[in-house]
């Protein structure tokens, strides 16, 4: 069956949302290679949703404490969703972050992730894949390669996928299964509990296998500059951006919402001209205006 498209302010809203979780996570992939020689991936990713419950509990306590015989009777499906979204996503990009480049965890886990979403949606959700949302998908793709590629066919042709890549498709697969719970949220479910109990739960998730990690890595070398890396992880890329991450997808549905990630790496480019000093050349722009016009075909509906 053939699903209603958003119109509206509801679309609009939606898809501003979606620009701004994937702005502030634009960041995640730089910090996940910038500091992979001074912490650990695990250890990095509990401090990271420690830090994010911590924040979040006083601003969602009081909705947890009353929304809890909702969560008792859907605790199975927040541990899928926990698991999916909080333990396995951003452990698995940081594992990653040992292996490869950050362009290549941005370029990689942002052209399979929606892929992986439409997917599953049209499988699990039975959402309707138009001709437009093929077709802007197949441009969102397309730009991607361009810029993986560095506008060759041969490099195209001869891409391997190394140890890093195949920890941030297992990364991308994760979270396009987050983005299915998600769109499955009980409706009775506040969204600030819902995320309190889902960070929470995937918090106690990565506390064995942080332990474990205790045991074999050396001790994490605080400064400032690393606990500065895990607040802004941890209010950022976790409280803010999963905020209106979330919300884009009441908006949008899974499907549409997922397209929006391939705005991370354009955004992560323009960091890398900021932050690093790094020059934009022409392919960064036709691969760039190739990704948004994939976005604007695949939300036409929404944008009128």
């Amino acid at each position: 069956m053939k699903a209603a498209f958003p119109t509206g302010n509801k679309a609009l809203t939606g898809m501003l949302l979606a620009v701004l979780a994937t702005l502030i996570w634009s960041g995640n992939f730089i910090v996940a290679r910038g500091v992979a020689q001074e912490i650990p991936p695990v250890s990095l990713a509990f401090y990271r949703w420690a830090t994010a419950t911590l924040l979040l509990a006083p601003l969602a306590g009081r909705q947890l404490r009353q929304a809890l015989p909702v969560i008792r009777q859907n605790k199975a499906y927040l541990f899928w969703t926990a698991l999916s979204g909080v333990t396995l996503f951003n452990t698995f990009v940081y594992v990653a972050g040992h292996y490869s480049e950050a362009i290549n965890l941005a370029l990689i886990g942002t052209t399979t992730s929606p892929v992986f979403s439409i997917l599953l949606a049209r499988l699990f959700l039975r959402e309707y894949i138009t001709p437009l949302r093929l077709a802007g998908l197949s441009l969102c793709i397309a730009g991607i390669l361009l810029l993986l590629s560095n506008g060759s066919w041969s490099t195209l042709l001869h891409l391997r996928f190394g140890k890093g890549d195949w920890w941030i498709l297992a990364a991308a697969l994760a979270f396009a299964v987050y983005n299915i719970f998600v769109r499955r949220k009980p409706a009775s479910l506040p969204p600030l509990a819902f995320l309190l109990a889902v960070f929470a739960t995937g918090t106690l998730l990565l506390l064995p296998a942080w332990v474990v990690e205790l045991q074999y890595q050396p001790a994490v070398q605080w400064n400032l500059r690393l606990l500065l890396v895990v607040l802004y992880l941890g209010a950022g890329t976790s409280v803010i951006a999963f905020l209106c991450w979330n919300a884009a997808i009441s908006r949008l549905g899974a499907g549409r919402t997922a397209l929006f990630g391939n705005l991370i790496p354009l955004f992560s480019t323009l960091e890398a001209v900021v932050l690093l000093g790094e020059r934009v050349t022409w392919l960064h722009a036709a691969a760039g205006a190739v990704i948004l016009s994939g976005l604007v075909l695949a939300n036409r509906k929404a944008l009128k």
